[in-house]
């Protein structure tokens, strides 16, 4: 496979529980009022996010891992057992290039 460097460490790259996750410095998180949700905003276009998703990345702020975010966030909602859909998202968002 024939890909740029960086983006073949990208797709490489699994989840690390204990590695700090930070957000993609050339992507922007925010809130798009004509969508009345959070996008990713990159040059070719945007993604639009559930509540969830937004929860999760705003997290990735550098100070915290993927443990981290999991304790947050099962704390936050009052809800356990959400490991294997923190995981799974920052799975993708890792393979999509929005964390690293």
């Amino acid at each position: 496979m024939n890909l740029p460097d960086d983006l073949h460490e990208s797709v490489k790259m699994a989840l690390d529980p204990s590695k700090t996750l930070n957000f993609s410095p050339m992507l922007r998180l925010q809130w798009e009022e004509t969508q009345q949700k959070h996008v990713i905003l990159y040059p070719e276009g945007m993604v639009e996010l559930n509540v969830p998703s937004t929860e999760i990345l705003k997290l990735c702020d550098g100070s915290h891992n993927a443990e981290e975010i999991l304790v947050e966030l099962e704390s936050k909602f009052n809800q356990p057992g959400l490991r294997n859909d923190i995981f799974g998202f920052l799975e993708v968002a890792i393979e999509n290039g929005w964390v690293s």
